[in-house]
């Protein structure tokens, strides 16, 4: 299972990276999670724009599913035809949602290009990825994932305050990649994002091998992400980085 980070940026593009965007392969299967602001065109230096084969959105927030929108058309307008459509798995409203950025009145050519399903807590296939989905922690209806394949496992926070359910879904993870969009600080609001020391300790309670940071906002110092992470959890933290590949092997 390989993992491309093709955006990690939190609540906006940054001047290194898109927005969330996640790019997983197995099997030669290439399954796309959040599709974020700026994200469609990273995303063509990973894998052909006609090579993704599912998409998961985490949630409706912009910087995690705008760009849909963006794939919609380049998949309504490519040069051979139009393209069938392939699976989106989103909360629900995803269709109508994304519709709205065409302009008031919908987009009906979404249902052409894409098959929608709705996310609800519990498991199911996406190619040759197991997918665990769960209720995280943020204003809007988000889900976080684990994904199963070939024995290793990776979980994703989406965007969440602190809960169990991450915890639950991280238990035993080879990798977590978590949200840090917040430095310890006062007057941080609750149910929401994570900071860096939150998200070492959800990694620790749930055992993961690995923590890798990310949703990193553009004000904040990454440093001081990582330094809060390493004091909670004792096991390999590192960042995401647009471009940065990892196999789970």
């Amino acid at each position: 299972m390989r993992l491309t980070v093709v955006g990690c940026a939190g609540s906006f593009p940054g001047p290194e990276s898109p927005a969330s965007c996640y790019l997983l392969e197995a099997d030669g299967f290439r399954l796309v999670i959040d599709l974020g602001n700026g994200a469609l065109g990273a995303l063509q230096r990973y894998a052909g724009l006609f090579d993704v084969d599912a998409i998961c959105l985490s949630h409706l927030h912009t910087d995690h599913c705008v760009d849909l929108y963006s794939y919609r058309v380049a998949r309504e307008i490519a040069q051979g035809g139009p393209l069938p459509p392939i699976p989106v798995f989103g909360p629900a409203g995803t269709a109508e949602r994304i519709a709205l950025v065409h302009g008031p009145g919908g987009d009906d050519g979404l249902a052409k290009r894409f098959t929608f399903s709705t996310l609800a807590p519990g498991t199911f296939e996406a190619g040759p990825f197991r997918i665990t989905a769960d209720h995280v922690n943020h204003p809007v209806e988000t889900f976080g994932f684990r994904v199963d394949h070939g024995g290793r496992r990776l979980a994703y926070s989406a965007d969440t305050g602190k809960c169990d359910a991450l915890t639950r879904l991280a238990a035993g993870a080879d990798l977590l990649l978590c949200e840090a969009s917040f430095l310890e600080g006062p007057g941080l609001p609750g149910d929401v994002h994570l900071t860096g020391r939150q998200a070492g300790e959800h990694a620790a309670r749930a055992g993961a091998g690995e923590l890798v940071l990310t949703h990193l906002v553009v004000w904040n110092d990454p440093a001081a992400s990582l330094a809060e992470a390493a004091g909670a959890f004792g096991g390999t933290v590192s960042l995401a980085a647009a471009g940065r590949v990892i196999d789970l092997v």
